[in-house]
């Protein structure tokens, strides 16, 4: 006789914890988040608010697997605080998993000379937002969890910079480079399920696609696939940036649906 499906929390279920379904078979998937209404079809509601532990008894008990893909209601210490330490405390305290996996990001890296990052770098955050999600990241790894550090995320509902772009000229310093690093909304969440399905995960990987490109390549593509003007020259103090490597993810088999921005841009125009 078939054993029960195994059953799968995502705590703070927005855009890429809707996006699991389509990329992970075999689990019973519960989707936790205070409006549960914009939940994805096939994924079981629970209404709860991960800052208020009142709301989490419903949650509370055994999973397999856990992801946690909160994000904060106000881009302010407070807002990161309450969403990645708070409410990550609160579900920890509530649950039992043997694969707890918590999305964090790759602004945990304060590197800004063009330089290359990988689970090895320095992690010296230049923003509060890295310093609160490496606080968080501790509260994951003494649960016995495991950190996936992705780049700047983008795709359908992710589309910023396409925005930008069609919406005017973009001033842009050319040299030297401003790196830029990201991963598509789709690669992100089979990243989710591959970790969640791995026999002996390492304690952290980075997600980020195969191609760090300077942003004035990135704006002169979408400007010629747009058919807008491109980016002007226009000198400032930023720094570099950083390059990210995800060989560590690679090596364990994973491999990207789209490699680069060129491949994940496509896809969205064409949708558009």
């Amino acid at each position: 006789m078939p054993g029960r499906p195994r059953r799968l929390l995502i705590a703070g279920c927005g855009d890429l914890g809707n996006r699991v379904p389509g990329v992970l078979a075999g689990w019973q998937i519960h989707g936790l988040r205070r409006n549960v209404a914009r939940l994805a079809p096939g994924i079981v509601p629970l209404r709860a608010d991960l800052s208020d532990p009142a709301t989490l008894n419903e949650a509370a008990g055994f999973w397999d697997g856990v992801v946690y893909t909160a994000t904060p209601g106000a881009r302010t210490p407070e807002g990161y605080r309450q969403a990645y330490v708070d409410g990550l405390r609160n579900l920890i305290e509530r649950i039992d998993t043997p694969r707890l996996v918590m999305v964090s990001s790759t602004a945990v890296y304060g590197q800004d000379r063009g330089e290359w990052v990988d689970e090895r770098s320095s992690t010296v955050p230049a923003r509060f937002n890295g310093e609160i999600l490496l606080e968080a990241e501790r509260l994951t790894h003494a649960a016995g969890g495991v950190v996936v550090r992705f780049a700047g995320i983008y795709g359908p509902g992710r589309e910023y910079l396409i925005d930008k772009v069609r919406s005017g000229p973009v001033g842009c310093r050319r040299e030297p480079p401003i790196w830029t690093n990201r991963i598509h909304a789709e690669d992100c969440a089979a990243a989710l399920a591959h970790l969640l399905e791995m026999d002996a995960p390492d304690a952290v990987y980075v997600a980020s696609d195969a191609c760090p490109a300077p942003r004035w390549d990135v704006l002169e593509w979408l400007a010629e696939r747009l058919g807008v003007p491109g980016p002007f020259e226009q000198e400032d103090s930023a720094g570099q940036g950083k390059r990210v490597c995800a060989d560590r993810l690679a090596a364990t088999g994973f491999a990207l649906r789209y490699p680069d921005y060129r491949a994940g841009y496509e896809e969205v125009l064409e949708c558009d």
